[in-house]
């Protein structure tokens, strides 16, 4: 099927921040009634693309045409005054306010100086019933679900005379029933000829609704693709990448573990991860493999209390195990790296000392700290062990390259000892000699007896590194893999792609 001509199209466009570049030569094309998916992991340059063509940021290089078009927008409202127009995963709007409110609000209908309540309510309407939808807009927004807020949200966008819709991850908190609403209203919007660039990490959503896909990786262009054309496993394996490098596999695959030390049994959190089972044995490195937004991380949580399980139970070493707080978790011997170093890992203002020395001061509480030739003794030896440049505890920890930030994190868990560690993309970011550096410390936990989750959106390293790999694909755990000689990234990318179906 012929593509028509594009009302949108990006070409060669460029975006560096200071030490990173964002974006490097990305095309895109978007057609009048068409569903576009944009596609990557994280940090792919997806949100990045978005802000160039919405006015967000300034693009380096490269050039934006609408219908035909140079244009170049100074802000998002430059870019909706265009016909462009964004629905963001959290939806901006004032719940507090009626529908009516939140849809025309900066464009209330006015008669002698003051709003005009009943044209703006039948405007609200008549917008709303474009998109079938019949409310009382009268009510408060926050009377209504989630996806009637999304919906809500769309109609506030189609409010501007919308040629492009930009729908960016609009599922996330959807149930199956509001997704099918949300798919009717964008193929009607689709029948009316416009353009709708829809961006999720749900696979079978894409494939349910996607015309063409547009591929990013690393800031680069993969490709354009018609869905119909390309296969999930080839798709998964397009985002991911099959880049291996030269390390070997480095844990034995003669082990055998016989001594249970984490038991999940039908854990699970509504809205964040379906329930699931599964046990972690003494020193064995469990692999969570997936997709970006696939669960990976809402497990680790819920292992370590961050968040509370709505259903199921949890098991430490033989006996039932109430986990619903961090401190909870730290008792029995549980440590969370999280993926997230600087927000959720270290206190940028603080030394390398006192950030190690966070997690072992809590287990004690503030009203008995660590004697300080504790702190220095302990420190010192782990700075001496991860290899943490520079070698000086009194350095402050914002000045540390990334991969040394993450040794000063991951040392904060070591002191305590732990019997499970779990590590939510400890390599992320970091250079090649720090990488290899943690996955040998991983390796050689494991072989003293410790128990490691390990999470990596890099299915070579959990391959490297994992005895067995947990496969996870939207929000659901959906096969057990021992990583035996057959086990290869290939096999892997298509249990993701089929969802743990037999092909």
């Amino acid at each position: 099927m012929a593509v028509p001509a594009p009302v949108l199209t990006m070409s060669g466009i460029g975006k560096q921040f200071p030490g990173v570049k964002a974006l490097d030569g990305v095309d895109l094309r978007l057609s009048p009634g068409e569903v576009h998916a944009l596609m990557g992991e994280n940090g792919a340059g997806k949100s990045t693309l978005i802000k160039v063509l919405t006015g967000v940021h300034p693009a380096d290089t490269g050039t934006i045409e609408l219908d035909g078009a140079a244009v170049a927008f100074g802000s998002p409202l430059e870019a909706r005054q265009a016909g462009i127009s964004t629905v963001y995963q959290e939806v901006n709007l004032c719940t507090n306010l009626s529908v009516a409110e939140n849809i025309l609000i900066g464009r209330e209908p006015r008669r002698l100086g003051r709003i005009d309540w009943r044209r703006m309510r039948a405007r609200a309407a008549e917008l709303l019933s474009r998109l079938e939808l019949s409310l009382d807009v009268a009510a408060p927004l926050s009377s209504y679900s989630p996806a009637i807020q999304q919906m809500v949200a769309i109609a506030r966008a189609l409010d501007v005379d919308a040629r492009v819709l930009i729908l960016d991850e609009p599922t996330s908190s959807l149930d199956a029933g509001e997704v099918e609403q949300l798919f009717m209203v964008m193929r009607r919007l689709k029948e009316e000829g416009i353009a709708i660039l829809f961006v999720s990490h749900f696979l079978d959503q894409i494939y349910e609704i996607s015309d063409r896909m547009t591929i990013l990786r690393n800031g680069r262009l993969v490709g354009e693709y018609p869905t119909s054309e390309l296969s999930q496993v080839q798709l998964v394996a397009k985002m991911i990448g099959q880049e291996l490098d030269a390390l070997e596999r480095l844990h034995g695959s003669a082990r055998v573990f016989d001594r249970p030390l984490v038991e999940a049994r039908e854990l699970g959190r509504a809205g964040a991860i379906e329930p699931f089972s599964l046990t972690v044995h003494e020193g064995e490195v469990v692999g969570l493999a997936g997709l970006l937004g696939s669960g990976r991380t809402e497990i680790a949580r819920l292992l370590f209390g961050a968040d509370h399980a709505s259903t199921g139970e949890v098991a430490v070493g033989g006996a039932p195990a109430s986990l619903r707080t961090p401190r909870a978790a730290m008792n029995h011997k549980i440590a969370f790296c999280s993926e997230n170093r600087k927000e959720d890992g270290l206190i940028p203002d603080l030394t390398v000392r006192e950030n190690i020395i966070l997690a072992l001061q809590a287990t004690r509480g503030w009203t008995r700290p660590v004697p300080r030739d504790v702190q220095d003794e302990l420190v010192g030896r782990y700075v001496k062990a991860l290899r943490i440049s520079p070698p000086n505890p009194e350095h402050l920890v914002r000045d540390l390259s990334g991969g040394n930030q993450q040794k000063v994190v991951l040392a904060r868990w070591l002191i305590l000892e732990p019997r499970l560690l779990i590590l939510d993309e400890p390599t992320r970011g970091i250079d090649v000699g720090a990488k290899t550096e943690i996955q040998r410390l991983v390796a050689e936990l494991s072989d003293g007896g410790v128990a490691v989750l390990f999470i990596s959106a890099e299915l070579e390293e959990v391959l490297r590194l994992s005895h067995k790999v947990e496969v996870l694909r939207d929000r659901r755990l959906v096969a057990e893999l021992p990583n035996d000689d057959e086990l290869t990234t290939d096999v892997l990318m298509e249990t993701i792609a089929s969802g743990g179906r037999a092909s």
